[in-house]
């Protein structure tokens, strides 16, 4: 029987109570009632069990998922709104299921590398978003004496890349930066993101009309050398590091072998290094460029096999939108970043789906993991004392994607006419439902001790 948590004693009735004969729970999922008290989940009964509550909404066999947590957002507000911002980003969020962002540091201006760039960021993003929000720092040449300042103001920790960016504000680190930042990072118990690639082993090219010829700039030797850097500067430092988007598949050994010796090292990739494969890529096909490269099906097949048995913790957009005219001309010149937010878990799915795999699956690889990535823990999981963020999504419904329909700023996407199986039916908030045509409610997060 349901009982209250505060006071036993005393009548309960709760504000809402959603029932599901699919509720994806942390030990399974099965038919349950969702009791939700304010802003958090209450108890959770049986699907049958009668629940005393101002409002009740049987999902029948709709799923009821918690929400999505995406760690890896590009919102580029300010400075580069043009591109997306807080209002379009958080929209597209909550269309797709996800309640939790935490924004990068680029591509906005100023980049998040100071409190005063924080300070911006926050203020830009006041009173414009749909779904709850963080925000990372970045970690740059000659900024180290910001950090602490940056970790003191609530970032969930810092990123860095290790080659060109592709912004000139937001330069790289070389090796010895790279060990500074590890030694600062661990001395304030943070964490260390990366974009790991090595510019010795990328190549320039004027022009790349066919995908192979962008693939062949950026190989996956690239990756697996520079995340061997990363660990050695983890490795010395203590530092705990996170491996971002990861493309090339033959680095999961390495990175498997640092966590078996005691190295701090986790590691993400994406739905589209899961799901899409260069063979597949037409010539001019520039909405699929990404930065690494989206790789071959047997790698593919390799990063699905990592993800199945643990080596890859969770599953993020790296959402990186642009204006159209930065995603026209060829592979060299167009703007590398993929739009996906709006899609991530249809996406997944449907491929999970097909691979056999479970819904229980996809709320490990993107809601509970990467809400325990940075601290989050009363995100991300269906239980007794969590946030009432949750997603109700019908797993059996077949529909088209349609870029002009997605809510994000740009009707850009590689999954432009792609045909997908399940889809959002309404994502809540805190207890309440996302209506994206009334004022946002999405709160500002910050870090929280360990």
């Amino acid at each position: 029987m349901m009982t209250d948590p505060y006071d036993i004693s005393a009548p309960v009735i709760y504000d809402l109570v959603l029932r599901s004969r699919r509720t994806v729970l942390p030990d399974g999922t099965r038919p349950a009632a969702v009791a939700i008290a304010g802003e958090r989940i209450a108890v959770i009964g049986d699907y049958d069990e009668p629940v005393p509550a101002h409002r009740t909404e049987d999902l029948h066999d709709l799923a009821l998922l918690p929400g999505l947590v995406d760690t890896h957002v590009h919102v580029n507000e300010p400075g580069r709104t043009e591109w997306e911002g807080f209002a379009t980003a958080t929209r597209a969020a909550a269309a797709g299921g996800v309640t939790t962002i935490v924004d990068m540091p680029l591509n906005s201006l100023p980049p998040t590398v100071d409190t005063a760039a924080l300070a911006a960021k926050r203020a830009a993003a006041e009173g414009r978003t749909w779904v709850d929000t963080g925000f990372w720092g970045g970690a740059i040449p000659g900024n180290d004496a910001d950090l602490k300042g940056l970790h003191d103001s609530g970032v969930f920790g810092f990123k860095c890349f290790t080659a060109p960016s592709g912004v000139d504000e937001f330069p790289p680190l070389d090796a010895a930066g790279l060990h500074r930042a590890c030694a600062t990072v661990a001395a304030l118990d943070s964490l260390l993101i990366v974009h790991a690639e090595d510019p010795a082993h990328l190549h320039e090219t004027d022009t790349a009309a066919d995908f192979a010829t962008f693939l062949g700039t950026r190989p996956a030797e690239a990756e697996t050398s520079a995340i061997r850097e990363v660990i050695a500067a983890a490795k010395a430092t203590g530092a705990r590091v996170h491996i971002l988007h990861l493309a090339a598949a033959e680095a999961l050994a390495e990175i498997y072998d640092a966590w078996l010796d005691g190295v701090k090292i986790t590691v993400e990739t994406c739905p589209h290094y899961l799901t899409l494969a260069a063979e597949r890529i037409a010539d001019g096909a520039t909405a699929f460029k990404c930065c690494p490269p989206i790789r071959g099906e047997a790698n593919r097949e390799a990063l699905w096999a990592g993800l199945i048995d643990g080596q890859i913790d969770i599953v993020v957009s790296d959402h990186s939108p642009s204006p159209p005219s930065m995603k026209t001309g060829d592979f060299a010149t167009a703007w590398g970043g993929i739009a996906s937010i709006q899609l991530g878990l249809p996406v997944m799915w449907t491929e999970a789906r097909r691979r056999g795999w479970a819904l229980s699956d996809i709320v490990r690889w993107m809601c509970a993991g990467p809400a325990d990535l940075v601290g989050l823990h009363r995100k991300g999981r269906i239980t007794a004392g969590a946030d009432a963020d949750l997603v109700v999504f019908d797993p059996e419904r077949e529909w088209t994607v349609r870029a002009e329909d997605l809510l994000h700023r740009h009707p850009v996407t590689p999954y432009d006419g792609q045909a997908l199986t399940g889809q959002v039916v309404s994502t809540w908030l805190r207890g309440k439902r996302i209506d994206t045509e009334a004022a946002p409610r999405g709160r500002q997060l910050r870090r929280s001790p360990r």
